[in-house]
């Protein structure tokens, strides 16, 4: 699938009644990379230690909007100005869609490749980054309970994450969602400080993203 083949706009699912998420498209770039960025201060996140441009990511980012099976996907709140533009101005559909796109992104998460060898091509790792502003709102649970359930129709049959053992609300919310640990590799990270050991969390989804186990 190529840039070109993908529709003008990526549609829009509905989280809740304050919140969208829509495959990421080209322009949305500077947005996921400043959230990125948010996350490398506080040394949770991310194994990053200073900030990145969006030329840096541009390759990363353009190869994840064209793959069929590794999608970013955006989040972005569901204005009410939206609502009440119809009502105001008897706005088009188009116009409407148009607010939806340009409305300000406050999460993102992304699938990867968990190693670059054809066999892996059922597993994946998940990362999801919340704008700092919206973070501890549940914003991250529902962001991914969403991912879990559009991973069977990417192919992929098992979903890891690997999380800093010190980012304990990371590692509390995919446990919920029944993630286990998978592996466990000790003083690992040299974060300029201190030395971080990594856990692997992982998850079997079936066609619905729930798996037996989650609670």
């Amino acid at each position: 699938m190529t840039a070109t083949s993908l529709p003008a706009l990526a549609p829009s699912y509905r989280l809740n009644d304050v919140w969208s998420v829509q495959h990421a498209r080209a322009e949305d770039l500077p947005e996921v990379v400043a959230i990125y960025n948010q996350s490398i201060a506080g040394k949770q996140a991310t194994a990053q230690l200073t900030p990145v441009t969006c030329e840096e990511r541009a390759a990363w980012f353009a190869e994840h909007i064209n793959s069929p099976t590794r999608p970013i996907y955006v989040v972005r709140a569901r204005a009410q100005s939206m609502e009440q533009a119809i009502e105001d101005a008897a706005q088009t559909v188009q116009a409407v869609q148009t607010n939806q796109k340009t409305a300000p992104i406050v999460a993102w998460g992304s699938f990867s490749d968990l190693y670059a060898r054809m066999a892996y091509h059922i597993s994946t790792e998940m990362s999801i980054y919340l704008h700092q502003d919206y973070q501890a709102k549940g914003l991250g649970s529902l962001l991914t309970r969403w991912m879990l359930t559009q991973a069977p129709s990417l192919g992929i049959h098992n979903v890891v994450a690997l999380i800093f053992a010190h980012n304990q609300p990371s590692l509390g919310l995919f446990g919920k969602l029944g993630f286990e640990q998978w592996g466990y590799m000790p003083k690992v990270c040299d974060m300029q400080g201190f030395v971080a050991d990594v856990v692997m969390l992982g998850k079997a989804v079936t066609s619905d993203g729930i798996s037996d186990k989650t609670s």
